[in-house]
């Protein structure tokens, strides 16, 4: 016996609008016999259950009758609303889903104009196989005249058949996730778009050579003024200025250090490490349902050490006493707003009644793997961070009155700072983006983890480099307050990111309904926030060791 199981339903443009099969009115056998599914499958909304229909390996099927229903009024409405929803349908056969439209909406004419709506009740399973094992499944309506739902009135009844076709294949069983990823239900539209990657890389390194030259001769310049001889400097005294002129000041400890310090968890760029690495090793493939979202969420309980660790050892370098307060903070930090936004929207897919809204018993097992694996282990990190933390060393003394900062232009203001820290990073991954959307919010598979790789190093090598010229150009201003700029100018990354998913959900996308939307802009903000958090600290850190280099190698008086 090959076993069937049923799965979802749920309207074609909208990926995360999916309901229980047995929610429509269809065959169900008289009790319900669910699957037992991974964390992944859950998180993917799936809700597999035993099906009535009757597959033995090999055996054909011409016509069978699986039921018949007599619909009711309410059963016509719901048929005929999800028909003209377009919606779909997914079963699983030996791990291989397979999909299609539950019905069939036909419209022409203007005057008189022609609306007509069909249900499928014949299913045609088509299953390839090579010797005892099963090579891939699929499911046609073809040869089978559909059943009208117009002008008809409760009680309707209609016998729900189905045929079985085996064929033999030539493929391998170790090869059939290919098949599956290259034959799938939706249109394949994602293609390696080198010409793109190429050109983006070629921009990238043209910018980050020139930041690297730009940089280079303008610091040997200011090294060979700043240092030179008593002498030799004595006309230039009168008018010093630029960034040597506030080595008193450019170590002054930011305001808000613990927040300051919570924020520069390394978790999340070790996190987005981790999951490239594994999607790259292959431990992410169309058998494996929902298997990325797993290792997210477990990546992230185990990564939890490193934002402890990382935080609290440079709040103590800043001087910082109430450790245990950042740590709480730095655990809270990205857990809090992800819990109210998971809230909301979980609340509302409960409300729906779709398989998106996750059972109480999942809810259970997240929390307990943040209470007793994420938090315990910030907790560790952030006292071995404070224990192990040294002076913070800076290469010039701090004096105890702040310089005053003299007026900018507009050009050299924090919000222009933020401009171009933010676009041009995200000029580097804008192409990159557009593919990933698609695959979280569309119906593409994303396979190209090497491209994507590289793109990730690209970002990260971008948002350095500019963190660095940009601080440069803020201390030559004798603005020594770089530490909160260094995070908001590369951080604003994240909102670039969300100005292109409010383009591509009302330009590239037919998404709608209240359900989708505020999951779509829910979790596209937390994406967002997970940007400015990631990019934040790898300009801080660009940075700092840029104000420790120019400044270590500067004679001081």
């Amino acid at each position: 016996q090959v076993l069937l199981y049923v799965n979802k339903v749920g309207p074609y443009f909208n990926p995360h609008e999916t309901y229980h099969y047995y929610q429509l009115p269809v065959c169900r056998p008289t009790k319900i016999e669910h699957k037992s599914l991974t964390l992944g499958e859950v998180l993917d909304g799936d809700r597999m259950a035993l099906s009535l229909y009757e597959i033995n390996f090999k055996k054909e099927v011409e016509k069978k009758e699986l039921c018949k229903v007599s619909f009711t009024d309410s059963d016509l409405q719901l048929l005929r609303d999800a028909i003209e929803d377009l919606y779909y349908f997914e079963f699983v056969i030996d791990d291989i889903p397979v999909r299609g439209f539950i019905g069939h909406l036909e419209e022409g004419g203007f005057l008189p104009h022609n609306h007509k709506v069909y249900l499928w009740a014949h299913l045609n399973f088509n299953i390839e196989y090579n010797g005892d094992q099963i090579i891939f499944a699929n499911v046609t309506t073809k040869e089978h005249a559909p059943v009208s739902l117009d002008g008809v009135t409760a009680p309707h009844e209609v016998a729900f058949t189905y045929s079985i076709k085996w064929i033999k294949s030539n493929m391998r069983y170790e090869e059939r996730g290919k098949r599956v990823r290259d034959n799938s239900f939706f249109p394949k539209t994602l293609e390696i778009h080198w010409l793109s990657i190429i050109n983006s890389m070629v921009l990238v390194f043209l910018l980050i050579g020139f930041v690297v030259i730009i940089l280079t001769r303008v610091l040997k310049s200011d090294f060979a003024r700043y240092n030179m001889d008593e002498d030799e400097s004595e006309d230039l005294d009168s008018e010093e200025n630029g960034w040597k002129i506030i080595h008193t000041d450019v170590f002054r400890f930011p305001p808000m250090k613990s927040l300051f310090c919570a924020i520069l968890g390394i978790q999340f760029l070790a996190l987005a490490t981790g999951i490239i690495l594994m999607a790259i090793l292959g431990m992410f493939n169309v058998h494996r349902h929902g298997a990325i979202n797993s290792a997210g969420i477990i990546l992230y309980a185990f990564t939890s050490g490193i934002a402890g660790y990382v935080a609290a050892n440079m709040y103590r370098k800043l001087g910082g006493d109430n450790w245990v307060w950042n740590i709480n903070l730095t655990s809270c930090l990205f857990a809090m707003p992800f819990f109210l936004i998971w809230a909301i929207v979980n609340s509302v897919a409960w409300g729906y009644g779709t398989t998106q809204a996750l059972p109480w018993t999942t809810v259970v097992l997240l929390m307990c793997l943040w209470v007793f694996v994420g938090y315990p282990l910030t907790v560790i990190g952030g006292v071995f961070g404070k224990n192990w933390a040294n002076g913070f060393d800076a290469p010039c003394r701090t004096k105890n009155i702040a310089r005053e900062i003299p007026v900018v232009p507009w050009y050299r203001s924090a919000f222009a700072h933020c401009i171009v820290g933010g676009f041009l990073p995200f000029s580097a991954i804008s192409v990159e983006l557009y593919y990933i959307f698609a695959t979280l919010w569309g119906r593409e598979q994303y396979a190209l983890y090497g491209i994507l790789f590289i793109v990730f190093g690209i970002l990260i090598g971008v948002t350095a480099c500019i963190s660095v010229a940009l601080t440069y150009f803020q201390l030559s201003a004798e603005d020594y307050r770089w530490w909160w700029r260094s995070i908001f100018s590369a951080g604003s990354t994240g909102m670039f990111v969300f100005l292109y998913a409010l383009f591509y959900y009302f330009k590239r996308s037919n998404m709608s309904g209240a359900l989708q939307s505020l999951e779509f802009f829910g979790y596209t903000f937390l994406t967002c926030y997970v940007f400015f958090l990631m990019l934040g600290t790898v300009s801080f850190f660009a940075s700092l060791n840029f104000v420790r280099y120019i400044y270590v190698n500067l004679k001081m008086d």
